[in-house]
């Protein structure tokens, strides 16, 4: 334990271990995981397994590339995770209708081929759902919208008039449009009720069904971990209806974006391309849109990582037309203020910081004052001396959370077996070196490597971890979620409950009882 970190118990409780897996990768139907009954069975897997934590990446409706770390809302959930089969439940889809979706890959997300199969159906769905007005449902449809009107109205107008421009962004659109003028905005509300009330309908049944998956989850005594990216995309709803929070010229543009310097993933930096914020005009506004974006996020989740942690205490920002993020400059964040109006307004912070990277004393310092759950990653376990490495097994805290690998990184397979220009900056000796020291450490020649790094995290006095489901199954890195600083192919990867093997299930669930991570709940 460092001089000055404070020891109360962490915020997910006892000790636990969980799975890594956004729920585009569950098997499902329609070529892509959904919120549906594959979603509750995995869930019902967690539970078998003795897992008390399911962590998920951002689930709001994703911009170019797919990510979902760059969404068209910072509210929104993601269409293509609504599940049709709950729809045909409720008889606004029918069981033909859903046919065709099995000839889409089951390994592999195409997205513009699930965009063109289910986005009709979503639309079917409504038209049904407004003429027949189900008793019950209806009412609570239109109490949703109530609800979260704050939110959805300028949303479900943003994603009608984007759609209507032919995906061009926000900034191309007519001016009356782009500077939000008053009657240009009602003449379209308007013109285009039916489309609007239709993207409400979607989002209403998106967060039905995860609310349910939710109730799921907690009855098994999973906790849910979402995902908080520090940034929001430029082209998303929210900088559109609130550009005096962001640092853009008379046109909207950016005129900086974030990103961070050459690192372990890239040696000319990540550029993001994300507006930085005008974090002086959030202080004067109390931090309002920030507190209500964290309290939105706690109703959805147990627990919340905080994508780029150390940008709440200085940020990389580069000139908007950079081609890499060599040549920028670090930049103050809101820093402990901050953090003590939220948690002024909404009490305990059940945060995850992800403070990885290249760190600061002052970062540490801040995550330490309010008491955040700091990230270990095993794979970044070997490159300096043990005794001051703070992801090596023995340097660890209660309060943290420790990882094998992320979705960032490549599986640990790949990690043992790939080149190192497939995954980092590393020089093949370094990465030589690494390995190494990490058969040693571990002790891996008895077993497989991933199942190696499963049990030293799992043993460790961590109070959680989390293994991507990846390395549960011993996949390589053909397996990999995302490649940092890439565009194509990430975001992709699915597995079949096939893969679940009695054996891995066996082994899974065994380790963690021998760890003590599955608690007297169950």
């Amino acid at each position: 334990m460092k001089a000055g970190e404070r020891t109360e118990t962490p915020c997910w409780g006892r000790r636990r271990a969980g799975i890594l897996l956004h729920p585009t990768s569950l098997p499902a139907p329609h070529g892509i995981g959904d919120l549906g009954p594959r979603a509750h069975r995995f869930a019902d897997f967690l539970a078998e397994c003795r897992q008390g934590a399911w962590q998920i990446l951002p689930l709001g409706p994703p911009g170019p590339g797919n990510s979902p770390y760059q969404p068209f809302s910072a509210f929104a959930g993601n269409p293509l995770l609504v599940s049709l089969e709950l729809l045909a439940e409720e008889k606004v889809l029918t069981a033909s209708e859903l046919r065709g979706g099995s000839r889409l890959p089951a390994r592999r997300v195409d997205y513009e081929a699930v965009k063109k199969f289910k986005e009709p159906r979503l639309a079917l769905a409504y038209e049904r759902f407004s003429r027949n007005r189900p008793k019950g449902r209806y009412a609570a449809y239109r109490s949703f919208c109530r609800r979260n009107a704050w939110w959805l109205d300028d949303f479900a107008l943003f994603a009608t008039l984007f759609s209507l421009h032919g995906g061009r962004p926000w900034t191309e659109w007519e001016k009356p449009l782009r500077l939000r003028d008053g009657s240009a905005l009602d003449r379209w509300r308007r013109e285009l009720a039916t489309e609007i009330a239709r993207e409400k309908f979607i989002q209403f049944e998106f967060f039905t069904q995860w609310r349910r998956l939710r109730m799921r989850l907690n009855e098994n005594d999973v906790k849910i971990i979402g995902d908080l990216p520090i940034f929001v995309a430029h082209n998303s709803a929210d900088v559109w209806a609130h550009q005096e929070l962001f640092d853009l010229d008379s046109r909207g543009r950016p005129r900086f974006v974030a990103g961070v310097p050459p690192d372990y993933f890239s040696a000319t930096g990540q550029l993001w391309g994300n507006p930085v914020y005008r974090w002086e005009a959030m202080r004067r506004s109390g931090y309002r849109w920030w507190l209500d974006r964290l309290r939105w996020s706690l109703e959805l989740f147990d627990l919340l990582r905080l994508d780029h942690f150390r940008g709440f205490e200085n940020y990389w920002q580069v000139k908007r037309g950079s081609t890499t993020a060599v040549h920028g400059r670090w930049v103050p964040g809101p820093g402990a203020p901050f953090f003590a109006r939220v948690r002024e307004h909404l009490g305990r912070l059940p945060f995850i910081a992800e403070d990885l990277g290249i760190l600061t004393e002052e970062v540490h310092a801040l995550r330490e004052k309010f008491a955040l759950a700091g990230m270990r990653v095993l794979q970044f376990a070997f490159s300096a001396d043990a005794q001051e490495n703070q992801y090596m097994p023995h340097n660890y805290t209660e309060n943290c959370v420790a990882y094998t690998a992320t979705h960032d990184n490549t599986t640990t397979i790949g990690w043992f077996t790939d080149p190192p220009s497939a995954f980092s900056t590393l020089s093949r000796r370094e990465l030589e070196r690494q390995r190494a020291l990490a058969r040693t450490y571990i002790g891996c020649d008895r077993c497989a490597p991933n199942w190696a790094f499963i049990r030293a995290v799992m043993t460790s006095v961590a109070g959680l971890v989390i293994v991507p489901l990846q390395d549960v199954l011993g996949l390589g890195s053909g397996a990999r979620m995302n490649i940092p600083g890439s565009t194509g192919g990430n975001w992709e990867w699915r597995f079949c409950w096939g893969d679940l093997s009695r054996d891995i299930r066996r082994r899974l669930r065994q380790i963690t009882e021998i760890a003590e991570r599955d608690g007297s709940a169950r």
